[in-house]
């Protein structure tokens, strides 16, 4: 019999409105870009979205991946620094597998600069260049790059910070070595002219503590997957109703000419979840040692210590959270928070705001939030998975993105962009429903769900069920009017797509020779 914790869920149900309702008012906000006060000091820091899938690659069905994305709004002509990872700062990938809201395994990943100090002789003396690289790049860690990044990945078995849960660390399966290269940003099609081919060889079949089968990990710049028209949604969502409901098309989205960083692994289900539970939760962080915390003693992060002197600044689990849900004054307590913590911010996901912020921008056209408090529908959607879908046997409620591994992955081409909440008539899981597509969010995440349309719907009452307090705006095709779907990326790992080069660019920085 499967049971649920009902204290923690109330307290972490407010993730879950939150994230919904979020979508509802603000419908084409970025996933999680600078989401919160303090992140806003850290953009090295600042995740950006987590993807946690089974992977749809041909011939690697016994594989999971996951993807954390850091650095948001990434210019492709950022330079001459471009965007390194925080020498300083420890980025890792959580995985709860028995659904107690606590991680079971952490992979951390620490990244470090090594200088070259290329010199060039000026008048008889030498003298440091500029620049992070001296000449054409083609290869890993070339003579011609100035600063290179490398990094390392340890697993953690059982609370993260225990030195008694370290695992070991990952190793490169071609010669043993714990260190692996990061490739440079796509500075331009002279600097590095093929770089696809560049950024293949720096991804690495990799030895994982106690795994049998070797996975995969890529760390580097990729194009930024999610859709957004920042300026319309937060100019009190600026978008005639058209596009609000119905129109999957037509909103401009502002993201298409950025990049992010990626930390993508691909890993065997095997080694990721328990004989018993196929259910994984997955979510994302980056911590800083609190002597690099900006401001004075009572900046609400400096407090929240985990260990180790170190202080959790970001924290991303299902997309649109901490800026679309959490309140103001809590969203950095939220991205310092665990998620067998988050009791503490329920009241925004059982009564959430946005559905009656949507409700106040288009009434007139129609539009009605939903009535029903608590609102059990989202708690399921995204603080407990979805009874026969995605919910572990004994869940305790937290905030997180919940994949089931036994289910099929969906291959490219009959992905629905619309996912898990396809499958549901009336409120009810029909899972022989025309488009059903169980393998896509809020089952995990995959690259091409369109998570602001899928929880537009969700908070604005889809899974409702028929009767009092689901109005009958409940089944509009709420949408924000940018279209993301599976064509728009590969179809192999890591499946988000090559960075958009420095130069030369062309129409909205698409590559012009691409």
């Amino acid at each position: 019999m499967k049971s649920v914790h009902i204290k923690s869920l109330s307290k972490t149900a407010v993730t879950v409105a939150l994230l919904g309702a979020a979508f509802v008012a603000l419908p084409a906000q970025a996933s999680s870009h600078r989401e919160a006060p303090t992140i806003t000091q850290y953009p090295k820091m600042d995740g950006t979205d987590v993807y946690a899938f089974k992977s749809y690659e041909p011939g690697r069905s016994a594989f999971v991946t996951l993807i954390a994305n850091y650095i948001p709004l990434q210019d492709a002509y950022g330079g001459p620094n471009y965007f390194t990872m925080d020498p300083d700062g420890i980025y890792e990938i959580h995985v709860d597998n028995n659904g107690d809201a606590v991680e079971d395994l952490t992979f951390q990943f620490k990244f470090k600069q090594t200088s070259k100090d290329i010199s060039l002789m000026i008048g008889g003396k030498s003298i440091a260049i500029p620049l992070r690289y001296a000449g054409g790049i083609t290869d890993v860690n070339p003579p011609t790059l100035n600063q290179s990044e490398s990094f390392t990945v340890t697993l953690i078995k059982g609370p993260r910070r225990q030195p008694s849960g370290v695992a070991g660390m990952l190793t490169n399966v071609a010669g043993g070595s714990t260190e692996f290269q990061k490739p440079i940003d796509n500075v331009g099609n002279k600097t590095i002219p093929d770089y696809a081919a560049y950024a293949n060889k720096h991804m690495y079949s990799v030895n994982i503590p106690g795994c049998a089968t070797p996975g995969k990990v890529f760390v580097g710049q990729r194009r930024d997957g999610f859709g957004v028209n920042l300026g319309e949604i937060f100019d009190l969502v600026n978008i005639p109703t058209a596009k609000v409901i119905g129109s999957r098309t037509g909103s401009t989205n502002t993201l298409e000419a950025k990049n992010v960083t990626s930390i993508a692994m691909e890993v065997p289900i095997a080694c990721l979840t328990t004989a018993n539970e196929p259910v994984i939760g997955v979510w994302s962080t980056a911590s800083l040692p609190r002597s690099r915390m900006v401001g004075g003693k009572d900046t609400p992060l400096r407090n929240i210590i985990l260990d180790n002197n170190l202080v959790q600044v970001s924290r991303l689990g299902s997309p649109l959270v901490n800026e679309l849900v959490i309140g103001l004054k809590d969203k950095d307590a939220f991205n310092g928070s665990q998620p067998k913590d988050d009791g503490q911010f329920a009241d925004y996901v059982t009564n959430p705001t946005l559905p009656a912020l949507l409700e106040l921008l288009y009434g007139a056209d129609g539009v009605k939030a939903p009535s029903v408090f608590p609102r059990g529908d989202l708690v399921a959607a995204f603080l407990t998975g979805v009874p026969g879908v995605n919910q572990p046997k004994n869940v305790v409620g937290s905030e997180m993105l919940r994949l089931n591994t036994a289910l099929p992955a969906t291959a490219k081409g009959s992905q629905n962009s619309l996912g898990a909440a396809a499958c549901f008539v009336n409120g009810a899981l029909t899972l022989g429903n025309a488009g059903c597509d169980p393998a896509g969010f809020p089952n995990g995440r995959r690259p091409g769900d369109d998570v602001v349309d899928i929880a537009l719907r969700v908070v604005m009452g889809y899974l409702l069920p028929p009767g009092a307090g689901k109005p009958a705006s409940a089944t509009l095709p709420y949408t924000d009017g940018v279209l993301v779907e599976d064509s728009q990326f590969d179809n192999a790992f890591p499946y988000l797509k090559n960075p958009i080069p420095g130069s030369p660019n062309g129409k909205n920085g698409e590559p012009s020779n691409q």
